[in-house]
């Protein structure tokens, strides 16, 4: 694992940074400073996504032959870095990051041809359905029922918490196909369109006042097999592999590490409330050490993840890893800015949080998003596998227990 920085890198560099200067609107950078949840004001996510897919930069991981940068790892965690330092929006990515990488593996070449070009494009925003009311942590337990009558299956059930199904152009689904054996072996993997017939969305608020999160009912939907990924009984392995790569890329510690720099910036500014600054106050710059110190062991378990998949390996246990330290890490973090903005945490400023909104606001910009972020944030240790999941996935596999 070598992450120096050549001529050459500090070349590429210089080459996004110059970019971001040109295409990052002053509307796109405050809609990004306001986020305040999962990902950015979704008007704005399209927007820096069609720039992005202009350039050719949307899908850095990618292989070139799918319209990939051809960016080694190294360059890469540049881009990461240096979008998050120039408040550019935080995309709403399950096309990218999670359906795409599936197509790629497991998708036949008509899958591939056909959604591929339109995800890079952001002609199709995608949502996942994994869970369900009765299946959270425990996927495998999932009961929306996939009949096969002829070409088609049809489902009757629902999905939970599914984040941007109100706004998705298409979903991927992990369906029950058989009772028989064990639970992961009779789950089958399909994709479909939102727009199906007997498909329906209903909103769920969140504690925030944000509407992220959905219910998604299936009333005899009816999907062809031709939309299946993977074989019949066979998508517990696809979504396997799916989650692991998720984990991975779902926490970009360059955020975690903004946002640090954020808790820092504002505890310059703010009082301690004895006539200096929150930043001279031993108790809290204490706090500000011992969370930095722990973003240093992670970002460094990031980097080594980094150079494995660049080396075309499958992420396994270290994506558990991450994916439980990470997200115990952006809650300390959430945790310290609430300290540092103190009162003006508790005004509930819903509206002035749209970046297209003129309302007025009590306290600084800054401040805006930090109460509504830090309860968003409570479920980063339960989504995409909770940290008790992922601790159970270690044990079991590495430590053999």
């Amino acid at each position: 694992m070598d992450f120096k920085e050549d001529n050459d890198t500090i070349e590429f560099r210089k080459e996004v940074q110059k970019f971001l200067d040109d295409k990052l609107t002053p509307d796109l950078r405050k809609a990004s400073r306001l986020t305040a949840g999962t990902y950015t004001d979704i008007s704005a996510c399209l927007s820096w996504h069609r720039i992005l897919a202009e350039k050719g930069w949307i899908a850095p991981g990618w292989p070139e032959e799918y319209g990939g940068t051809g960016w080694n790892d190294l360059q890469r965690h540049i881009f990461g870095v240096e979008c998050y330092k120039a408040d550019a929006p935080l995309l709403f990515n399950m096309g990218i990051r999670h359906i795409g990488p599936v197509l790629m593996a497991h998708g036949t070449k008509q899958q591939r041809d056909y959604y591929l070009p339109r995800i890079l494009s952001g002609a199709d925003i995608w949502c996942q359905g994994y869970s369900e009311p009765t299946a959270g942590s425990d996927l495998a337990a999932l009961n929306l029922q996939a009949v096969r009558k002829g070409d088609e299956y049809i489902l009757n059930g629902t999905k939970l918490w599914t984040t941007g199904a109100h706004f998705a152009h298409q979903i991927f689904c992990l369906v029950r196909t058989s009772n028989e054996g064990k639970k992961q072996a009779g789950i089958t993997f399909l994709v479909m369109s939102m727009e199906t017939p007997g498909l329906s969305v209903e909103p769920i608020l969140s504690l925030n006042g944000q509407h992220e999160c959905n219910q998604v009912f299936f009333d005899n939907v009816r999907v062809p097999v031709t939309n299946r990924v993977g074989e019949e009984n066979d998508g517990w392995r696809v979504a396997k592999v799916l989650m692991q790569f998720a984990r991975s890329n779902n926490i970009n510690m360059a955020w975690v590490r903004e946002g640090l720099q954020r808790v820092k910036e504002g505890a310059r500014i703010e009082s301690n409330g004895r006539g200096g600054c929150l930043l001279d106050d031993q108790d809290f710059l204490y706090k500000l050490s011992t969370t930095e110190i722990r973003l240093l062991g992670v970002e460094s378990l990031e980097l080594r993840l980094l150079s494995e998949m660049n080396k075309k390996a499958n992420p396994g246990f270290m994506s558990s890893v991450l994916k439980s330290r990470a997200s115990e890490l952006i809650q300390e973090v959430s945790e310290l800015m609430i300290e540092v903005v103190a009162w003006y945490g508790f005004p509930f400023q819903i509206e002035a949080l749209d970046p297209f909104s003129d309302s007025a606001f009590v306290g600084p910009e800054y401040a805006l998003p930090v109460a509504c972020l830090y309860l968003n944030q409570r479920s980063t240790t339960i989504a995409s596998g909770s940290s008790e999941i992922q601790r159970d996935v270690l044990a079991k596999r590495v430590l053999g227990l």
